[in-house]
């Protein structure tokens, strides 16, 4: 495998396993990227561009190739990236995690949802995991469809009493507040605030300006597992899947069909639970800017902002996700449904494969973007296999 950037010296380890990713793993093309103290120390990418690209039989690629700058939808990983909006406004003063969130959108308080906190929405306490009719695709590009939709839904649970995965309604939630407080989209809003103060190649809401860059995405088989990672989901997981009636079917099912992630439409939607695009590096840059200065830009969170973003809020059984999750505010946290680097360690992976999240205590933050799909949810094998060649180098 033709594996190009570089690897400061003592993570080698983190080479190796994403060699074998593309050798054992049915990787076609990805990239990863590795900050530590706000120094990048791995930047490497291979493969081709687009997943339905292949190779010649002397070995030339077909269809472009990777190359540095390329970038990839990463699904809910775009979460942890939005969390960060509702958690600088509430840092700069604009908004209060603890006030209803109908405080400051009066007309979700509809149908008993008056109790609905901010941090509920946060933290997947909010009770709002499905929709009763979902939306369809062309809906579903419209943000303000989303909000009404969900101002209209009844709830699920009491707000606040436990916890399931906001698949996508987490996005219209999160959406709608930053619009209600700020006066502007949300993509917008990462874009000014965010993505360009501190130089990260992240969107919500691809610019028609960088089209060029996002490779083609699609399913892939791996042929095996990393590390005895569960490859299979148990009976329990796959039945609720299988399941039309249950909620985690619904909630993944709120926009039914589900659009096509390579139409040019869905990519420059805001929809910031689930179409974020972005590099390994840009995903990287993110997250270390989160807990430090990179390059000399800003951080972004205080220590009291960090502290909060990491703090559990919700731990146990998922009523949507079947497992065991942990979660802060809007970041999954360390756990067995997707193990991250240590204790201390919070970020969001993107089902079937991307990963981001930052470790304070060793000061890496980790981006791993790929254009291949698999069929997990929170802890991809090909990923996992990068955070333990991360932890191998520490």
């Amino acid at each position: 495998m033709d594996v190009n950037g570089t690897v400061a010296e003592g993570f080698e380890p983190v080479r190796e396993a994403f060699v074998r990713n593309f050798e054992v793993l049915g990787e076609r093309g990805a990239a990863v990227a590795v900050y530590r103290d706000g120094r990048r120390v791995v930047d490497l990418w291979a493969g081709t561009k687009d997943v339905d690209g292949t190779k010649d039989v002397d070995g030339t690629a077909d269809s472009a190739p990777w190359e540095r700058g390329t970038a990839q939808i990463v699904r809910s990983a775009t979460k942890g990236v939005a969390a960060a909006a509702l958690l600088l406004l509430h840092q700069r003063g604009l908004l209060d995690l603890d006030a209803p969130v109908g405080e400051y959108w009066p007309e979700f308080k509809a149908v008993g949802k008056e109790r609905v906190l901010v941090r509920h929405v946060l933290s997947h306490r909010a009770g709002l995991p499905v929709l009763d009719r979902p939306l369809t695709p062309e809906e579903a590009l419209d943000p303000l469809r989303g909000a009404e939709a969900v101002a209209r839904q009844a709830l699920v649970w009491e707000p606040g009493t436990d916890h399931g995965y906001h698949a996508l309604t987490y996005g219209w939630l999160l959406g709608e507040l930053v619009r209600r407080v700020t006066g502007r989209d949300v993509g917008d809003w990462i874009a000014e605030e965010i993505a360009g103060p501190v130089g990260a190649d992240l969107w919500v809401g691809l610019p028609a300006a960088e089209a060029g860059r996002v490779g083609r995405a699609g399913r892939v088989e791996a042929p095996g597992n990393a590390g005895g990672l569960r490859s299979r989901p148990k009976r329990s997981v796959a039945e609720a899947y299988d399941d039309p009636a249950s909620l985690t079917r619904r909630a993944f099912a709120a926009i039914t069909p589900f659009p096509d992630q390579n139409d040019p439409a869905y990519r420059a939607a805001s929809l910031p639970a689930t179409n974020g695009i972005a590099t390994a590096e840009g995903l990287a840059r993110f997250y270390a800017s989160l807990v430090g200065e990179v390059g000399g830009g800003p951080r972004l969170f205080t220590p009291g902002t960090l502290a909060a973003a990491r703090a559990e809020e919700s731990a146990g059984p998922d009523r949507v996700l079947v497992i065991n999750t942990r979660f802060g505010l809007g970041y999954m946290l360390h756990g067995s449904a997707s193990p991250f680097l240590d204790a201390g360690s919070f970020g969001h992976p993107g089902r079937g494969g991307s990963l981001g999240f930052a470790d304070p205590e060793s000061g890496i933050a980790f981006g791993y973007v790929t254009n291949g799909f698999s069929k997990t949810v929170t802890a991809d094998p090909r990923a996992q296999a990068l955070v333990r060649g991360v932890r191998a180098a520490l």
